[in-house]
């Protein structure tokens, strides 16, 4: 098994805008680039959940907070 062909292939999908489906400590998650709004398109058609709903976004830094939401609370 080569995990750096993994990331790369993984890194391929979510740049042309594809799902990966990743291991967490507890289960499975589907994934996508949060800020291609095509892919969460396909992240809520393919859990058959209503955009009402919020997803999870994981972000690598927390200026990335800042740079992707309009007025967080800080606290």
């Amino acid at each position: 098994m080569n995990f750096e062909n993994d990331i790369e292939e993984c890194l391929r999908v979510l740049k042309s805008g594809g799902l990966i489906l990743y291991p967490t400590d507890t289960v499975w998650g589907i994934g996508c680039d949060a800020t291609n709004a095509a892919a969460v398109a396909k992240v809520y058609s393919l859990k058959q959940r209503s955009d009402s709903k919020a997803l999870i976004v994981l972000a690598a830094d927390e200026r990335d907070i800042l740079h992707y939401t309009a007025a967080p609370d800080l606290a």
